[in-house]
C-alpha cells in the first residue's frame, strides 16, 4: 500500500472513530453484555474449576479470555451494519466520486473495528483484574489475548463488510449473524474446559476460529504458556484474516462496478 493510500486510510478511519466518540453509548452498550458475563457468569459458575482440566484454580482467570473473544467476535458481526448505512445514504458513492483512495475506503473500516476491539479488550481485561483476576502470563500475555481478540474481530469483520456489499439488505445480516453468534460462541471452550465437553463439540471446537483466539490468549495468559499453542492457532487467525480482508475487497470491487 502506498504512503498516499495509508495517509487517507488515517483519514478515513479518523472520521469512523469521531462518529464513535460523538456517540460513546455504542462502546457503552457493547460492554454491557460483557460485564454480565463477568460478573454473572464468573459468580455462578465459580465452583465448576472443581471439575478439573480448566489449569487453574479460579474461574474467572478461565473466564477473561473467552470474554474478551467473545465481545470481540459479537461486535465485529455487525460491522456490515455500518457499511450498509453508507450505502443507503449514499456516503460511499460520494467518496467513489472524490480522488481517495478505494483501498481506504474498505481498508477504514477495518482498521476501525480493529482499534474499537482493542480499546473493548482492554476494559474488559482491567474490569476482571478488578473483579480479582490473576494474568501470570503478563502484559506479554495479555498483547497476545488482545492481538488474537483484534484478529478475530478482523476477520468477521471483513466478511461482514463483504456481506453488506453483496446482500444489501439488513434483514439478510441480522439473520446471518444471528445464526452464527450462539453456535460459534458455544462450540467453543469459552465457559467450559476441553476436558469437560463432550468429544464431538471438542472436535468441532478445533475447527473453530473463536475457540482459535480463546486457546492462544488463555495459553499466553497462563503461567506456563504453550507456544506451539499460542503460534499455531494465531497463524492460522492471521491466514484467516489475510483471506476475509481479500474476500471484503473483491466484494468492494464488485460493488464498484455495479454503481
Amino acid at each position: 500500500m502506498s504512503t498516499n493510500a495509508l495517509a487517507h486510510t488515517w483519514f478515513m478511519t479518523q472520521r469512523q472513530l469521531m462518529a464513535i466518540v460523538r456517540q460513546p453509548v455504542f462502546l457503552l452498550v457493547n460492554l454491557i453484555q460483557p460485564v454480565i458475563w463477568l460478573y454473572l457468569f464468573g459468580s455462578l459458575f465459580k465452583k465448576v474449576v472443581q471439575l478439573g482440566g480448566f489449569g487453574t484454580t479460579s474461574y474467572l482467570d478461565y473466564l477473561i479470555p473467552g470474554i474478551v473473544v467473545m465481545s470481540a467476535f459479537g461486535s465485529s458481526m455487525w460491522t456490515g451494519m455500518g457499511t450498509l448505512e453508507e450505502i443507503e445514504r449514499g456516503t460511499l458513492n460520494r467518496f467513489l466520486t472524490t480522488p481517495v483512495s478505494r483501498s481506504a475506503l474498505l481498508h477504514a473500516n477495518v482498521v476501525q473495528n480493529g482499534i474499537t476491539t482493542a480499546f473493548q479488550s482492554v476494559v474488559i481485561v482491567v474490569l476482571g483484574l478488578i473483579g480479582g483476576a490473576d494474568y501470570p502470563g503478563g502484559i506479554g500475555g495479555l498483547l497476545i489475548l488482545v492481538a488474537a481478540s483484534v484478529l478475530l474481530g478482523t476477520v468477521f469483520g471483513a466478511l461482514s463488510n463483504a456481506l453488506g456489499m453483496l446482500v444489501r439488505r439488513r434483514e439478510s445480516i441480522i439473520g446471518i449473524n444471528t445464526f452464527l453468534l450462539l453456535p460459534l460462541t458455544f462450540l467453543s471452550s469459552a465457559f467450559m474446559a476441553p476436558a469437560q465437553m463432550p468429544d464431538w463439540m471438542v472436535r468441532i471446537a478445533d475447527f473453530n476460529p473463536v475457540n482459535w483466539a480463546m486457546v492462544a490468549g488463555r495459553s499466553a495468559l497462563s503461567a506456563d504458556t504453550d507456544w506451539t499453542v499460542v503460534l499455531s492457532r494465531g497463524g492460522a487467525l492471521l491466514a484467516l484474516t489475510v483471506a476475509a480482508v481479500w474476500l471484503s475487497t473483491r466484494s468492494f470491487r464488485t460493488y464498484q462496478k455495479a454503481v
